[in-house]
């Protein structure tokens, strides 16, 4: 594999994100990283823009029997994303999902308050906002996020992200104003794949950098 084309580690993409953004001229008010690995990289683009960091959160729903096995994701507010051709295949029925749905939704609320402490959610409104990922390979919790912060009143979307397939990306450009990848690579088999370094980011590590 090229070498050029892996990252050292989260915070390194987050910088190789912030020279992307600046190209293209997107002018942000607030980046939002999607906790854990999101946060190193919404650390730099949040610091280098001279933006708020904040966070948007969603968490999986699993397969019946196979929890690791994605069939959608919901995010805080429980806006929802469904991978259909999963669910159909997983022999779950809409009970079960939304049982699951409610259960991850609780999760992800509790996520996002245990995260940003005494703060409040910020105001979104009229606002350029950049949600920025370690990166994506279903995309099935970004595709959440993006379903909830399609309910604000944020004006203009931005997800940047330093590596996906190309065909999630090109799903995913339907759904914001505009995708920054970095990398769009054909042998994608796992985001991991693309790093020196990318070890896990424990809750502790990853609130640090909220307080920056």
């Amino acid at each position: 594999m090229d070498e050029t084309r892996r990252f050292r580690d989260r915070t390194e993409a987050g910088e190789r994100l912030v020279e992307a953004l600046r190209e293209r001229d997107i002018d942000a008010d607030i980046a939002l990283a999607i906790p854990r690995g999101g946060l190193p990289l919404g650390r730099a683009v949040a610091d280098a823009l001279d933006v708020p960091l904040d966070i948007v959160v969603a968490k999986k729903i699993g397969a019946p029997g196979n929890p690791e096995y994605a069939i959608g994701a919901v995010a805080s507010d429980g806006s929802v994303w469904r991978n259909e051709a999963a669910f159909r295949g997983t022999g779950g029925d809409d009970e079960y999902f939304q049982q699951q749905r409610e259960v991850e939704a609780e999760n992800a609320r509790r996520k996002a308050d245990r995260y940003r402490g005494e703060r409040s959610e910020p105001d979104l409104t009229d606002k350029t906002v950049v949600v920025v990922d370690d990166g994506v390979a279903t995309g099935s919790t970004v595709r959440a996020c993006l379903e909830r912060l399609k309910r604000t009143d944020a004006e203009r979307l931005v997800l940047a992200v330093p590596v996906g397939p190309p065909d999630t990306i090109d799903e995913l450009e339907a759904e914001v104003d505009e995708v920054v990848c970095l990398e769009t690579p054909v042998d994608f088999r796992g985001v991991g794949q693309f790093y020196t370094n990318f070890e896990q980011v424990s809750d502790e590590e990853a609130m640090a950098y909220l307080e920056t």
